[in-house]
């Protein structure tokens, strides 16, 4: 669900100097940004709900740069403060960023190092993390954003400890979240921390959410390929393994069709992906299970061996691991929310020995080629479940789904 940091005292001891006071918060806003993302901590830190009960903050919405600012549908906004008035907040609020290819205005940058080093909480919201990372508040420090970036988030500021699992990160004075749902999470966490969970329970009603989630950003996760990786010789690999997860097979036997010894390969394929081969085979073949307990009637039995598990144990043990449920629980909830009439489809029929998945798509199976295309298409939107660092720890924290030891026996 969400991730605070014990490892940092000094940080949660750390006290506002000058004129900053606790209760203001200063929202940093910034053209291009999304309006859904940037409306989050305006509702929540800017409208007065004392006759609910919760505290009231003082709310500063800032201009990161020179305005109007264009926003989500062509709106103009104009912001009334500029990155002056940071001076006086007590919590500093990125709410998104528009673009995790371009530097942030280093004027913003500046504001944000000088309030932290003046004991300003700083919170980055979705993107935002990007900005905190450029301003180097996130280094050496444990961090998420939106699974989808996270890759990108950990490969260009590799000394950010990247935790593409988490909802919100929590490490005292400096606070990221995931995606758009999780900015409301991280804000109620925020007033909980300040005010307690009666406080935050009755912010909570008033915004008909749930004052704490569980689970984290895994069940969202699409882990398809990095597009990098269409033009290195080792794409045939894993285009071969993808379209042979139906057969039990090893990381010793991609290691040997790339003609590689294991511990080469394992080099090259984290380079590559950012992700040990052994996870990232589990995490296929879980994902696999999923299209197949979503769209067919296989029972699971027959869905571990289609997706190339050694036993239905060896399924349910990853599954749980990765996804927090068992098979069949993930199965009933999934049609417990489907519309009805929807049905699955036996695309093979349940007779006869197990055959190659298909790839599942809402207009039918893709052809391989198709699928190959998808996988690069879709990089932008990969996930490594970890990304090695220079000091040898690990950007991503390792998936759950992981097992101990280098031989994957137990798939």
């Amino acid at each position: 669900m969400s991730h605070d940091s014990t490892a940092a005292p000094e940080a949660a001891a750390r006290k506002l100097s000058g004129r900053r006071r606790k209760e203001i918060v200063a929202v940093l806003l910034f053209s291009g940004g999304p309006i859904f993302e940037s409306s989050i901590p305006l509702s929540v830190f800017g409208i007065d709900r004392q006759d609910a009960g919760v505290p009231r903050y003082r709310l500063l919405v800032c201009g990161g740069e020179d305005g109007p600012l264009r926003t989500t549908g062509g709106l103009e906004l104009t912001t009334p403060h500029g990155l002056e008035a940071i001076s006086r907040a007590g919590t500093v609020v990125v709410p998104a960023w528009r673009s995790i290819t371009s530097p942030p205005p280093e004027d913003a940058l500046d504001a944000l190092r000088r309030a932290h080093e003046e004991g300003a909480r700083i919170v980055g919201l979705c993107t935002g993390a990007f900005v905190l990372a450029a301003a180097g508040l996130l280094d050496g420090r444990p961090a998420t954003t939106h699974w989808m970036y996270a890759p990108t988030l950990a490969k260009r500021y590799p000394s950010v400890h990247v935790d593409p699992r988490e909802l919100f990160v929590d490490d005292g004075d400096v606070l990221t979240s995931a995606g758009t749902a999780a900015g409301i999470d991280l804000c109620l966490h925020i007033v909980r921390t300040d005010h307690g969970n009666e406080a935050a329970g009755a912010l909570a009603r008033r915004l008909v959410v749930p004052p704490r989630r569980s689970g984290g950003q895994e069940r969202y996760l699409d882990r398809s390929l990095p597009e990098e990786i269409g033009a290195d010789p080792l794409a045939e690999v894993v285009a071969w393994a993808l379209e042979h997860l139906h057969e039990q097979f090893d990381v010793e036997t991609l290691a040997a069709r790339a003609y590689m010894s294991r511990r080469t390969f394992d080099r090259r394929f984290r380079s590559l992906t950012g992700s040990a081969p052994l996870q990232w085979l589990i995490t296929q073949r879980v994902l696999q299970a999923q299209r197949l307990l979503e769209t067919s009637d296989y029972s699971v039995d027959e869905v571990a061996g289609r997706c190339g598990f050694r036993s239905p144990v060896a399924l349910r043990g990853h599954f749980r691991r990765q996804l927090g449920s068992s098979p069949a629980a993930y199965r009933a909830a999934y049609r417990a929310r489907r519309p009805q009439g929807d049905r699955p489809v036996d695309v093979e029929g349940a007779s006869g020995p197990p055959g190659p998945p298909p790839l599942l798509h809402p207009e039918g199976p893709v052809p391989l080629q198709s699928r190959r295309a998808a996988a690069s298409a879709l990089g932008a939107a990969a996930l490594s479940a970890s990304a090695p660092l220079e000091n040898g720890r690990e950007a991503y924290v390792t998936s759950r789904a992981s097992v101990p030891g280098q031989r994957s026996s137990g798939m």
